[in-house]
């Protein structure tokens, strides 16, 4: 196509010899109406076996669901028709040479690759925002180049983009060549990705220690990822001995702006890879006191009994004094105090209160609960019962409450009482009050 002004006349002009309007004007209507047709016999093959592939893959419960995922987000329906098309073209020289099935060739790998993108994102990556506006990001890339292609405006735009261009030292950047490269590294950190999260399935699989199988994984993820950069940015062609300019700036960063955050970094691997906290531990850092959900490059993620997460920065947790209450074992103690009267037989109310603490499910048997005299108070004897159980991350306000009703029921049902606090008043002679006084006399 010759070149042209992007003006309103030269625009006209592109649209109306661009691909997409030359398949359908420049054909006799006996090959228009057979690649119609053929069209047409490949997208309801599509859609009736693809609508059959994912009832059956997915294990859909009737045919109208399938249907609606098949044209929703299905990858059959694309693939089907896709295999479909390519088929029939190589089966007659005179099919090869039909426009419209050769520009609907690019339209079926787009949304096949559109649609394998999102199932990826969605079975991978469910929680992670940053790679699902990645495949956003790549999908309107690709139905945009589509669009250029079928409206045959994409050699235009090659050309004034590949007009504007930088060089660094012997080596020059186009607009065109930094578009291909964000492309590049779009697509293969997508693969990237991918290929990661599969190899960290198998690695989470192992029978190696949690922390050292985050490590791994880390490393894995990070290791993938600089390599499908370096390998997208040569396949554009940029040369990677350019990016050493930017060494110096970065080691700058790293050691002003930067510090913090690459001390975090640091600190996360030292932890993972010390295994002085782990997935599961409870600690506590400083006030906040919870279980480590995650701990990732960057920050650990504890999670108290109420539900409420703190993000605690890796660096915080090597440099200061962390609690880890589950280090060694991971039972914890717990203790709450009852007063009884100084009339009660005290033998009897200590194995009264052990056996009520004995009595609640989450209460470990082994070791078992204790109950000592702690202190003889103002207004009672204090016991003190301490008990085990295995599961803090449950929660411990609701055990603490069984065991406090095991043992107020025990101590009602023997008639062992828990006083109020009394107060003994003497008054000087004389001093006393008016009733008091008459009383006496």
């Amino acid at each position: 196509m010759p070149a042209c002004s992007f003006g309103p006349f030269g625009l006209l002009r592109m649209l109306i010899e661009s691909p997409l309007i030359a398949a359908f004007t420049h054909q006799s209507p006996e090959q228009l109406r057979l690649q119609i047709g053929i069209l047409l016999g490949v997208v309801a093959l599509g859609v009736l076996l693809g609508t059959a592939l994912e009832k059956q893959v997915r294990k859909l419960p009737n045919w109208k669901t399938a249907f609606r995922a098949t044209w929703r987000y299905g990858l059959g329906f694309p693939a089907v028709a896709l295999l479909a098309l390519v088929l029939v073209r190589h089966g007659s020289h005179l099919l090869l040479k039909l426009p419209l099935l050769k520009l609907a060739l690019p339209v079926l790998v787009v949304l096949l690759l559109v649609r394998l993108a999102g199932s990826v994102a969605r079975q991978r990556f469910s929680k992670d925002g940053g790679v699902h506006y990645l495949v956003r990001v790549v999908s309107i890339g690709l139905w945009v180049t589509l669009a250029l292609h079928l409206a045959g405006v994409l050699p235009e735009i090659h050309e004034a983009l590949d007009a504007l261009s930088i060089s660094l030292g012997s080596q020059r950047l186009s607009g065109w060549t930094l578009l291909k490269g964000a492309a590049s590294i779009a697509v293969t950190l997508l693969l990237a990705l991918w290929v990661s999260s599969l190899l960290e399935a198998r690695l989470m699989r192992s029978p190696l220690d949690a922390s050292l199988r985050l490590v791994f994984t880390r490393l894995l993820r990070s290791v993938v990822l600089l390599v499908a950069i370096l390998t997208a940015l040569q396949m554009v062609g940029i040369d990677l001995t350019v990016l050493s300019v930017f060494g110096g700036a970065l080691g700058v960063g790293l050691g002003l702006g930067l510090q913090k955050i690459a001390a975090n970094y640091v600190s996360g691997f030292v932890i993972l890879l010390e295994r002085s906290l782990r997935v599961g531990d409870n600690v506590r850092v400083e006030t906040f006191q919870g279980q480590i959900i995650d701990i990732k490059t960057r920050y650990t993620l504890v999670r108290s009994a109420g539900g409420t997460d703190s993000i605690v920065p890796n660096e915080m947790l090597i440099a200061n004094r962390i609690e880890n209450l589950s280090y060694n074992d991971p039972n914890v103690w717990l203790s709450t105090t009852v007063g009884v009267s100084y009339d009660t037989d005290v033998e009897k109310a200590l194995v009264l209160i052990k056996e009520a603490a004995q009595s609640v499910p989450r209460v470990l048997q082994s070791p078992g609960p204790s109950a000592v005299l702690d202190a003889f108070g103002e207004s009672a004897i204090n016991i003190t019962v301490g008990y085990w159980i295995a599961d803090p991350e449950h929660g411990t306000l609701g055990v603490r409450g069984q065991v406090n009703l095991a043992i107020w029921h025990a101590l009602k049902q023997n008639g062992i009482e828990i006083p109020f606090p009394q107060r003994v008043l003497q008054w000087a002679p004389g001093k006393e009050p008016a009733a008091q006084a008459a009383e006496r006399q």
